[in-house]
């Protein structure tokens, strides 16, 4: 039996950590996973795992690629560092005339992707980047809050982990992204200081407050694409940066069947325009296995027509932001708003 092509989904890095999750809510969801990448070995490894069909091809193979991704409807790019894996996969996508989604946290390779907005609309794809826990995630808390306004005084993003086990591909982008982070103050794009500023932040329980440092990644780019911000930044507590930081702090271990970690997460989100501020708040566990369900939901409405236009988009501007966080509450994080909320502490 020939499977409608509109079910056949392309993920590109399937045999990483974040892809094999996404495999999976792919086949939750009914989908039918097409495992793609540049490892030829691995690919084969995760076929006999789990039957997936799988297709070999390099990032520096323009037919390969093609070859890759004939059949599908879309595909997933959960393969860094995007700074140099994001072009040659949309292009590919561009050229098959297929939807591109990618799990981007890299400031710059983020706004090269939207930067092409002309070709997505000429080939009538959407193309959608940062749809992971970094980057999607807040824009949508963020453009929740704002409730239909596109513009804020101020947008104050906190991310809170517990602790961070990073996978190989999160540090392989930690090496090759050497380009200055950005935030926006009073109206103007800056490079994050050397040393970074660091404040207190009061997050809800069971966190508490914590020691943060500004740490813009790609949330700063999507939501500044569709929202005007005079002030837009971004801060994590220190504890996980440390584990980050130290080369002996092993890889995520699962916690149960489903392979997600015990690692918990906040991303606490509060908007300011004049006097009100407005709150949104997701808290989980387990930053990798998160942007499963948040990537693949966003597929699900691109092709199902719930997607506002198409081109080069955000999460915030693409889907209506509460309805997209409501449809994963509880299953994949807890999501509370708070209206006339105190304010963040200045930084």
């Amino acid at each position: 039996m020939t499977t409608h092509p509109s079910r056949r989904i392309a993920v590109y890095g399937a045999y990483g950590h974040t892809g094999r999750f996404v495999l999976a809510e792919l086949r939750r969801r009914g989908f039918v996973p097409v495992a793609c990448g540049r490892d030829a070995a691995r690919l084969h490894e995760l076929a006999a795992e789990t039957g997936v069909e799988v297709r070999v091809a390099a990032t520096d193979d323009a037919a390969a690629l093609d070859a890759a991704f004939a059949g599908t409807a879309a595909v997933l790019h959960c393969a860094g560092p995007f700074l140099d894996t994001a072009a040659p996969v949309l292009d590919a996508a561009l050229r098959a005339r297929i939807d591109y989604l990618d799990v981007a946290a890299e400031q710059r390779a983020v706004t090269d992707t939207l930067a092409r907005d002309g070709e997505a609309k000429a080939a009538g794809v959407t193309v959608l980047p940062a749809m992971a826990f970094y980057g999607g995630l807040a824009d949508l808390l963020a453009s929740a809050a704002l409730d239909g306004a596109t513009d804020a005084d101020a947008v104050d993003i906190a991310v809170a982990l517990d602790g961070w086990h990073p996978t190989r591909g999160t540090r392989l982008t930690g090496d090759r992204n050497h380009y200055p982070r950005t935030y926006i103050e009073h109206g103007r794009t800056c490079t994050v200081p050397d040393p970074a500023p660091v404040r207190e932040t009061d997050f809800p329980a069971p966190f508490g407050t914590q020691e943060t440092v500004l740490l813009p990644l790609s949330e700063t780019v999507v939501l500044s694409h569709h929202v005007a911000c005079r002030n837009l930044h971004s801060w994590m507590n220190l504890a996980p940066l440390r584990d980050l930081r130290d080369p002996a702090t092993p890889t995520p271990t699962a916690a149960d069947d489903s392979g997600r970690s015990a690692q918990r997460f906040v991303v606490d989100v509060r908007v300011r325009r004049g006097d009100r501020v407005d709150r949104a708040v997701a808290s989980g566990r387990d930053i990798y296995a998160v942007t499963a369900p948040l990537l693949v939901e966003a597929l699900q409405r691109i092709l199902d027509g719930r997607v506002h236009g198409n081109g080069s988009l955000t999460a915030g501007q693409a889907f209506d932001a509460r309805d997209f966080l409501d449809a994963l509450a509880d299953a994949a994080f807890t999501v509370t708003f708070e209206a006339n909320a105190k304010p963040a502490k200045a930084g």
